[in-house]
């Protein structure tokens, strides 16, 4: 599951103005598969959160849906859960390009 640079991903890469966009009109999900103690600092509101750890050692438990918006730190984390979603079927896979840094930037609603 080596991430490529030529395109040839199997996820979509959004930036957090898309992805607000396609969570209010109710496109998409969001999985944060940051740690615990990153979570419970702040988080996309209605937000599932799902550890990578879990989401590696056990994928199809974890990841049971398409239409979603993978979302970390800054984006690394995220893409991996993406690739996973992607090598599982999903055919509507998102990764937040800078994660809940970039999401924070662009000042955008945060839950705690």
């Amino acid at each position: 599951m080596a991430e490529s640079n030529d395109g040839g991903e199997a996820f979509r890469r959004i930036g957090p103005r898309e992805a607000k966009a396609m969570i209010d009109t109710g496109q998409a999900t969001v999985v944060d598969v940051r740690e615990g103690w990153e979570y419970a600092r702040d988080h996309i509101a209605n937000a599932t959160h799902t550890p990578l750890a879990r989401i590696i050692t056990k994928p199809q438990e974890a990841i049971q849906s398409d239409n979603v918006i993978f979302v970390c730190e800054v984006g690394q984390r995220s893409a991996v859960a993406a690739e996973v979603a992607a090598a599982l079927g999903k055919e509507r896979v998102y990764n937040l390009e800078g994660g809940m840094t970039a999401w924070r930037r662009e000042q955008l609603p945060t839950d705690h």
